[in-house]
């Protein structure tokens, strides 16, 4: 008898009829795509770029896109990731420590460069009497003279306008990277006929 109470006693409550408010129908996910996190107020979605896009901004920029631009191709591409708070807290983290990364490379090639302005190096190459080589010296050669004084210089870090190719004294520039440039005085000198 219990339960046949409670039936008589739900079906009294199913028998009511309900009114909903007139007006238009709700549509799924309106609301929510209007009062989205991620999305300004404009209709641009906020995104912290992960590497350089041209013509959109550079690593670890706060950029305004489109929405699709957004969806479709930067976030897929790991060219971006949404600003969260979370996001932007691990960005500002990571932009900390490339900054004092750079600041101690930055140091390194300043005492490097203060070490090669003092340096003088001297490379023998063949040349007949008047002075002119018979090959030439570029950059390759001098690069590997300053290797083998224990200096980490690269080919593309010397700067000469072509190969030299007469005996005499050079000053050479060398540019280190980071703006930090220094120049070593190169002696060619005529190889010892043995």
């Amino acid at each position: 008898m219990a339960s046949s109470a409670k039936a008589a006693k739900s079906a009294g409550k199913s028998g009511k009829s309900k009114t909903t408010p007139a007006g238009p129908a709700r549509q799924p996910g309106v609301e929510r795509r209007k009062n989205h996190p991620l999305r300004a107020k404009d209709g641009y979605q906020t995104l912290i770029l992960m590497q350089n896009v041209p013509y959109v901004g550079k690593t670890g920029d706060l950029v305004k896109v489109r929405p699709g631009f957004a969806r479709n191709y930067l976030v897929p591409q790991g060219l971006g990731v949404f600003a969260t708070a979370h996001n932007l807290r691990i960005v500002e983290q990571h932009q900390r420590r490339t900054k004092e990364m750079e600041a101690a490379k930055r140091s390194e090639l300043v005492n490097l460069a203060a070490q090669l302005n003092q340096k003088s190096i001297t490379i023998e190459a063949n040349a007949n009497p008047e002075g002119y080589l018979y090959g030439s010296v570029n950059a390759d050669q001098i690069a590997t003279v300053l290797r083998s004084a224990n200096f980490s210089v690269t080919e593309e870090m010397v700067k000469i306008d072509g190969p030299l190719k007469e005996l005499g004294q050079y000053t050479i520039r060398l540019h280190l990277g980071m703006d930090v440039d220094s120049e070593i005085n190169l002696w060619v000198v005529p190889a010892h006929a043995e």
